[in-house]
């Protein structure tokens, strides 16, 4: 697999195909099973990454997301360890889910 987006400890983080846009369409059962990427502040871009790709996108229950090359960015239950991947591909909650390239698009 290529370089892939992750957070500061190494997690892997994901767009979610049903996403237009940068708003988030992933509440609920959805938000439990791929928990978003929030911040209290201004995303801090690390190694390798884009600073002008950084962003954030209100979500409907005042949280604050954290996105990527307009898209927002999620982690995934099933990964337990840095470097697991194991959401890339999968097909949940109506759309695929896929991991993000240091360019902001997703890696199919």
């Amino acid at each position: 697999m290529s370089t892939i987006l992750v957070d500061a400890s190494g997690r892997t983080l994901y767009l979610f195909e049903a996403d237009k846009g940068t708003s988030s369409t992933c509440y609920n059962a959805c938000a439990t099973y791929w928990p978003p990427l929030l911040t209290n502040g201004a995303p801090v871009a690390g190694t390798g990454v884009n600073p002008a790709l950084l962003g954030t996108t209100k979500r409907t229950d005042g949280t604050t997301e954290v996105t990527y090359g307009g898209h927002p960015l999620y982690y995934v239950v099933t990964d337990h360890n840095p470097g697991d991947a194991t959401g890339q591909g999968v097909d949940n909650f109506g759309a695929p889910w896929d991991v993000v390239g240091p360019d902001g698009k997703q890696i199919g």
